[in-house]
Parts: C-alpha cells; sequence; structure tokens
C-alpha cells in the first residue's frame, strides 16, 4: 500500500464519539415554567484578575477579549491590556448590576474564581441581587493541553473557594476553553448540576459521562457581545440590538409550538462601556414587549430540566 495514513494518538484519551444529530427534527417541548415561548438566560462573565498575567504566574499577557485588538506580550507586563481587564469590576459590573436591578432580572454571573477573589465587594452585591455565580473555571486560561492532574487541583480549588465566598458550592460550570478531561472532573467533583461548555443547540441534553448521567446547558458565542472585540463583528450598539432582536423575534415565533432556550453572553468590561450598553438597554425594552418570556438562570433552567426531563 503506498501513501501515508494520520492514525488517532493512542497516548491520549480522545473522550466520548461526537453527537451529530441531537434532539433532529423533533426536540422535545421543554414545557418552560408558565408555557413561556422562549426562555432568555443572560451569562455576565467576570474576568478580570484571572486572564493571563505576569502577576499571576504566567509568561505572557492576555491578547483575547480586550477589545483594542493588543497582541500577548511574552515576558513583559502589559499596564495597557490590564486596565481594559480592570475597567470591568471598576465600572462596567455595576452599570450592568444596575440595569438588570432595573428590569428586574436574575442573571448568572459566569465568575473565574481568581476574579471573584480579587472583588468582594461585587460577589456581596451578586448575591444581594439574587443572581446565579457559575464557576468560570479557577483561571480565564485555556485548559486544552493542561494535564488531568493539574486541571483537576483547579477544580477543587474553584469549589472550595466559591464554598468561602458564596456559602455553598457552585452547581454550574463553564470553562468556555475546556479541555476532553473538564466534564468527567466536574462529575467527579460530584457537586455540579450542569455544565455550558456546548454550543451545538438550543436545549439542554443529557450525555453520559462514564456511566453517570450529566446535564449540558449550552451555551453561546454567537449571540455575544464578544463580537465587539477589535470591532469584527458588532460596531455599534445598534448593531448589538439589531442581532439579538433579530434572534428573539425567530425563537418568539417558533416558541408557539417548540419553545428553545436564548443563552446570551456578555462581559463588563465589553458590553458594559456606555456605548455599547445602550444596545442591551434597547433589546430589553423590545422583549418586555411580549408575554410568555422566561427570564432565567442556567441553574434555573438545569433544575428544570432535572425535574421534567429525566435522561
Amino acid at each position: 500500500m503506498t501513501g501515508s495514513s494520520t492514525a488517532a494518538p493512542s497516548v491520549r484519551n480522545l473522550g466520548p464519539a461526537r453527537d451529530y444529530f441531537g434532539y433532529g427534527p423533533n426536540p422535545p417541548h421543554p414545557h418552560w415554567p408558565n408555557e413561556a415561548r422562549i426562555a432568555i438566560n443572560f451569562n455576565l462573565n467576570f474576568e478580570a484578575g484571572g486572564e493571563r498575567s505576569l502577576l499571576e504566574g504566567d509568561n505572557q499577557s492576555e491578547d483575547m477579549l480586550t477589545d483594542i485588538g493588543f497582541p500577548a506580550y511574552v515576558g513583559v507586563r502589559s499596564p495597557i491590556v490590564e486596565t481594559v481587564f480592570e475597567y470591568g469590576p471598576r465600572v462596567g459590573v455595576w452599570r450592568l448590576l444596575r440595569i438588570f436591578k432595573k428590569y428586574g432580572i436574575r442573571i448568572s454571573i459566569l465568575g473565574v474564581v481568581r476574579a471573584l477573589e480579587k472583588c468582594p465587594e461585587a460577589v456581596a452585591a451578586f448575591l444581594a441581587d439574587d443572581h446565579e455565580i457559575v464557576s468560570h473555571g479557577y483561571r480565564w486560561i485555556d485548559y486544552h493541553q493542561m494535564g488531568e492532574y493539574e486541571e483537576r487541583e483547579h477544580v477543587r480549588l474553584a469549589v472550595e473557594s466559591m464554598k468561602a465566598m458564596t456559602g455553598s458550592a457552585p452547581v454550574g460550570w463553564f470553562n468556555g476553553r475546556p479541555s476532553a478531561n473538564t466534564r468527567k472532573l466536574l462529575v467527579e467533583a460530584g457537586c455540579f448540576l450542569y455544565d455550558r461548555d456546548a454550543l451545538n443547540d438550543e436545549l439542554p441534553y443529557w450525555v453520559d459521562v462514564e456511566g453517570q448521567q450529566h446535564l449540558v446547558v449550552p451555551y453561546s458565542l454567537e449571540t455575544n457581545d464578544n463580537r465587539f472585540d477589535s470591532n469584527t463583528g458588532f460596531g455599534s450598539a445598534d448593531d448589538f440590538a439589531r442581532y439579538m432582536i433579530d434572534t428573539f423575534d425567530l425563537m418568539y415565533e417558533e416558541g408557539a409550538e417548540s419553545p428553545k432556550l436564548m443563552s446570551i453572553g456578555l462581559h463588563d468590561r465589553l458590553i458594559g462601556r456606555p456605548g455599547k450598553a445602550v444596545g442591551l438597554i434597547k433589546f430589553l425594552d423590545h422583549v418586555m414587549k411580549h408575554d410568555r418570556v422566561w427570564f432565567c438562570t442556567g441553574r434555573d433552567v438545569a433544575e428544570h430540566w432535572h425535574r421534567h426531563h429525566k435522561p
């Protein structure tokens, strides 16, 4: 036989097979509370202080979602990049908390644990407003190539620190850049109702993790303010509002027969800027004109699915 072949690597656990079909053309009716036509879950990423930084022992600064397009600087601190992240806990998060309080909406805080540790005032505000605090990993870093032992330790540190800060262990998890081991480690930890590390559906679904049933509540990097980054997707508040409104309108129409979950990702250093926050307000004003809309946290969705759609 001629030519070359590319055999799958044998030294690494590749994890479960992929599922290309899911619910297919006949998804289950979720029967959201009050028979809502759509469930909307806002997820506010809180990450400043957990990103790559020389102060955290990394060898470079961060270059993801800084909104200014600066590269990663190896071996030196980048004051400008650091201050972009700092805008979130200093200013942006408080603006967004005021907006959601005005509309009476509870949200999911995707809190990087090292970031939460550095801003206890924000943690207290999240708890006071009854928002859900989801573990967004111990650090805001890429876990794809981290070893299983080290990642297990990060899960443990995240859970223990969240217990100390909030009084209870997190029930939701979102790495954003998970490894093939992440989900197994969450099931092993034993405290999680669900994770968000999937972009492949508009309804929750169960997966088998080494013989145990585990719930996935899909996230979205598409209905997400990350498209403001470097102005590559959204250039204005109107861009954000228009896209979110169009998404909502179609899902609301479809929800007469087949309700779904609209997951929206936000970042305090992005949508927390006044010129961008206006887009969020326009979207909320539009949604508030409709009935049968369920504003929910990830935990709300997971508990509903555990009760009504068992594996």
